[in-house]
């Protein structure tokens, strides 16, 4: 019975948010709005600009730290193992490596956007 009532509830507020979604937003169409890109730049232009590599590697860079970061989330589920000096030196080497790697980052002007 709690499930079916839980349910219900759920149909009902999901409901209500996509009609209130649905009427609530203003109309205001203007140029900018109704451009097929929002990254600012010209969709009548030339499909075949320069782009610059320094976008790449730094969208490559905030990957991969961040892809690391994420690795020490569980570490607050891991302390109560019972080998935490194993868990402690892993953590360890993990944020030793994100340093030393950001280290060198900054040494070899990888974080700077200007060329």
């Amino acid at each position: 019975m709690n499930f079916m009532v839980t349910l219900i509830i759920n149909a009902l507020l999901a409901a209500l948010l996509v009609v209130i979604a649905f009427w609530l937003p203003q109309m205001n169409v203007y140029a900018e709005k109704s451009s097929p890109y929002e990254c600012g730049f010209d969709p009548m232009g030339s499909a075949r600009l320069p782009f610059s590599m320094k976008f790449f590697l730094v969208a490559i860079t905030f990957l991969l730290f961040d892809l690391e970061i994420a690795l020490l989330l569980p570490l607050p589920w891991a302390s109560q193992t019972n080998k935490l000096m194993v868990m402690l030196l892993m953590s360890l080497a993990l944020i030793s490596l994100l340093i030393i790697s950001l280290a060198y980052e900054w040494v070899q002007k990888g974080l700077e956007w200007s060329e």
